[in-house]
């Protein structure tokens, strides 16, 4: 199917797709990778009479290190973060997951403030960048601001920006000694979105109990989840392997579950505990090396 007609700009600067936005309102929609707005046209699900394509726009790419954070640009391919080497020194749960998302085609094209903005309720980036502790930077009519990932998805499909602003960068903080992370998931065989994917930051101490542990779960409510329950049974344990399986199978308290074509509730509350205690073992071995 052809999507309805509709008025394309491809603004070379940030301020001139910020005047678009504010010019045509609820009319327009953001282009970032093309991977998720394109199929929701094509199915006329998705209707702007005006299309901002934002890949002209500079400055918008790369990943660089500064104040103790790496800052990615809002248009940085999936592929781009699983090949980077600096992405996959500092932030290897990052680099896992990008390598997992979709496709080579959907790797190559989708991006990670694209994915961000969409909001599925079953995309990789909102858990990593939960359990990462990362913010984006926004800027819209008003200036720019900064909101924590976990503050920005709301809902499915449905965010904190505020009409006519953009996703600009992502900050993700450097993880401290002694800290690293790790992603694992289900992914459904056909859309490669997850089933269920769960990922883990944990922070060691000197004696290899646990400080402190961020989990975020994908695919299994509305939105991205942090997995309370886990983070408080692990927290000043030791990091062993029956302290991670007890904590594990608490994954899915508090979460609405709901039996579908992938599973019932009770299934879905299995593999929650059981990709919990992967991501949480591989993070803890990671932090160990740290």
């Amino acid at each position: 199917m052809y999507s309805a007609p509709f008025e394309y700009h491809a603004p070379a600067t940030l301020s001139e797709a910020l005047a678009l936005l504010g010019r045509y309102g609820d009319e327009a929609k953001v282009l970032a990778g093309s991977q998720s707005l394109v199929p929701l046209m094509k199915l006329r699900l998705a209707q702007p009479a005006h299309l901002v394509d934002l890949r002209k726009v500079e400055g918008l790419t790369g990943v660089r290190e500064a104040q103790g954070a790496l800052l990615i640009g809002a248009l940085t391919t999936h592929a781009a973060l699983a090949s980077s080497e600096v992405i996959r020194q500092k932030l290897p749960m990052a680099a896992e997951a990008a390598g997992q998302i979709g496709d080579a085609q959907v790797r190559n094209l989708g991006t990670i403030g694209g994915s961000l903005a969409h909001a599925d309720p079953s995309a990789d980036w909102p858990a990593v960048l939960v359990a990462l502790d990362a913010s984006v930077v926004v800027a819209g009519p008003r200036g720019e601001r900064t909101i924590k990932v976990e503050d920005l998805i709301v809902g499915p499909l449905s965010t904190s920006l505020e009409p006519g602003e953009l996703l600009t960068q992502v900050r993700v903080p450097l993880p401290p000694a002694r800290t690293a992370g790790a992603y694992e998931k289900l992914p459904n065989p056909a859309s490669r979105f997850a089933v269920v994917g769960v990922a883990a930051e944990v922070s060691l101490d000197s004696g290899n109990a646990v400080q402190w542990a961020r989990v975020a779960l994908t695919g299994l409510a509305s939105k991205v989840t942090r997995a309370a329950k886990v983070e408080q049974a692990l927290q000043g344990k030791a990091a062993d392997a029956s302290t991670v399986k007890a904590a594990s199978a608490r994954a899915a308290e508090g979460l609405e579950l709901r039996a579908d074509l992938t599973g019932s509730a009770a299934y879905k509350a299995q593999l929650a505990a059981v990709y919990t205690e992967r991501a949480v073992l591989r993070a803890i071995s990671r932090a160990r090396e740290r």
